[in-house]
């Protein structure tokens, strides 16, 4: 199989979707890897580290998009990467379909097979969004303590405190992957944490292992009663697949305090924030109801070595699996790729996605006589 490894084209978005290790043992294995020029470049990983893992450095993503057979990349197409998908084409990539109807009708429209990193789910987890959600949640209090400082617009409380002051306030909406990571970094700096939850047994692991950490039971009621206290508050709510549930209003906003930060990492699925909207790391912050809004849809790009890292430990085994046996042997070897499958042939194929638009939905390989897989 002809692998393309295209340069991010989103803002600021400095990660690369595989290493050039991953690139050397997929030339081993019998295939081309096509790079863009300077693809890896925001990583640390020049032309030169690719070359010599046996890849091909293609000047422009026209021709990349056109040679190969399967596209892997780190964020979802953006308008100008539309053109050049086509039918056949294997789509790899983080795609939040839930988040874009105009997205997922482009990928409708080229007929490409859209496989999201994000919804391809092992039991209870979510394998190859888990280390980006990862750095997310440690990255959210890293970015909230700074914008909390005077200088920066906030109400000028230290999240640790000092002797004799007590620590600022942080609220954790949601106990998945990034909300434990933010309680873990905010229990670092000695914060005084509250997890918000609904799942009861996720709640009493969370007491068992998060020793300085408070867990409550997640509903408005608790919420408004916090909203007047908290000084830092992180949205880390996740529907596999759908739009984030918006769970705080621009009411219940107004009852924080001035300078007050919010953090919505759930922002690439459109966020649990009524309020909240996409931002960049150019221009990451914003006020509203005097609270200031940090909404980066790619938050990981910031820490770009490490997330590719991360990244390409969790996609590669998958990339191999399609490399080798294509869609449909792929999906046999491991089915659960099967839930990673958003569009394909022109059909909308996840039924999260196609609730969040209003959209008919049709489950992968239906148009195959309703076998399992294409004969």
């Amino acid at each position: 199989m002809i692998i393309g490894i295209p340069k991010e084209v989103k803002q600021q978005e400095n990660r690369v979707s595989l290493l050039p290790s991953a690139a050397y043992q997929l030339t081993k294995r019998g295939h081309t890897v096509l790079v863009e020029k300077n693809a890896g470049v925001g990583t640390g990983y020049p032309d030169s580290d690719y070359a010599a893992a046996g890849a091909r450095i293609i000047d422009n993503a026209r021709d990349l998009f056109q040679q190969a057979d399967m596209i892997v990349k780190v964020k979802e197409p953006l308008p100008a990467e539309y053109e050049l998908l086509r039918k056949g084409q294997i789509l790899f990539t983080y795609l939040h379909l839930a988040a874009s109807k105009s997205l997922t009708e482009a990928l409708m429209e080229s007929g490409v097979t859209g496989v999201a990193y994000e919804t391809i789910q092992v039991g209870n987890r979510l394998p190859l969004l888990e280390p980006m959600s990862e750095i997310a949640g440690r990255m959210s209090i890293t970015m909230g303590a700074y914008f909390l400082a005077k200088h920066n617009g906030g109400n000028g409380v230290l999240l640790g405190g000092v002797p004799g002051v007590l620590p600022g306030k942080v609220v954790v909406l949601g106990g998945g992957t990034s909300g434990v990571n933010a309680a873990r970094m905010a229990t670092g700096l000695s914060a005084d944490v509250t997890i918000l939850e609904v799942d009861l047994e996720r709640m009493r692991f969370l007491d068992i292992t998060m020793q300085n950490a408070n867990t409550l039971y997640s509903n408005e009621a608790n919420l408004q009663e916090l909203m007047p206290t908290v000084d830092l508050l992180i949205g880390a709510v996740l529907v596999p697949g759908a739009k984030a549930p918006k769970l705080i209003t621009r009411e219940m906003l107004r009852q924080m305090r001035p300078g007050s930060v919010l953090v919505d990492i759930a922002i690439d699925q459109g966020g649990c924030v009524e309020t909240a909207r996409p931002t960049t790391h150019l221009d990451p912050v914003y006020v509203e109801e005097d609270v200031i809004h940090y909404c980066v849809a790619n938050m990981p790009a910031a820490y770009a070595r490490t997330a590719t890292q991360a990244l390409t430990n969790v996609t590669y085994r998958y990339v191999e699996l399609l490399a080798d046996l294509g869609l449909k042997g792929a999906c046999q070897r491991q089915p659960t790729l099967i839930g990673g499958i958003n569009t394909m042939d022109g059909r909308l194929t996840h039924r999260a996605v196609a609730e969040a638009h209003g959209m008919d939905f049709e489950p992968p390989f239906q148009a195959h006589g309703g076998a399992a897989f294409p004969s």
